[in-house]
């Protein structure tokens, strides 16, 4: 006999098809991102974490869907495939300092906490982020800390981070950002103006020395500073 409720367990069905619908999408651009399948421990954390969540109430019924969904502000929470390819990309372990750009309601944040030692999360949404953190919070999640700031300025005080992901857009990449990764670290974000956006695997060797890489074209909201 299962311990779920019938709600938990409906939820628990929907995420699986959902894993396994990330998985299909995988395979099918392999050609572009050079994997044609994600890790297992990430595909495992997408199985674990209750996206249903970390949306807006309204929106439960359609959270396990492969789609972005809208979450207020003009701020969406990202399609699972993307949420695990750029989790993938940057090939967490547990020894690492994680910095995230955009905490939203906390989807990402949340994946990002079961393969990581601690989460540095900054929202320049001051409603969006005391929610992200209460619904983080609630869920069990005690490795993650939270700032309300411009993402674009990183968060120096913790700053070198061993791993990067923004889930925002600038037109360029911010040079804070860049600055605050550690040599041997990696940060995957969107990047270039709001139709032409493509998804860059960032890569800072010993020496310090940046490289790039175009994976796929994307489309996210727009990494905003403060007016």
């Amino acid at each position: 006999m299962s311990d779920l409720s019938p709600v938990d367990a409906q939820f628990n069905a929907l995420r699986q098809n959902m894993v396994g619908q990330v998985a299909n999408h995988a395979s099918l651009v392999a050609d572009r991102t050079g994997r044609d399948m994600l890790g297992e421990a990430v595909m495992a954390a997408l199985g674990r974490v209750p996206r249903h969540e970390f949306v807006p109430v309204e929106m439960k019924l359609h959270a396990y869907l492969d789609s972005p969904l809208p979450i207020g502000h003009g701020k969406t929470i990202s399609q699972p495939f993307i949420v695990g390819l750029m989790t993938d990309l940057l090939e967490l372990n547990d020894g690492h300092k994680v910095l995230e750009i955009g905490t939203g309601l906390g989807y990402q944040a949340a994946v990002l906490a079961e393969l990581a030692e601690e989460v540095y999360t900054v929202e320049i949404v001051e409603e969006l982020a005391q929610e992200g953190k209460q619904r983080l919070e609630a869920s069990g999640y005690s490795n993650i800390q939270f700032r309300v700031g411009d993402g674009n300025q990183g968060w120096p005080e913790h700053a070198p981070f061993d791993r990067i992901i923004a889930t925002a857009a600038p037109d360029l990449m911010p040079p804070a950002l860049l600055g605050q990764l550690k040599a041997g670290g990696r940060m995957i974000i969107p990047a270039g103006l709001e139709d032409e956006q493509q998804l860059m695997l960032v890569e800072k060797n010993g020496d310090g020395r940046i490289s790039t890489r175009e994976i796929l074209p994307v489309r996210f909201s727009t990494l905003t500073s403060p007016s």
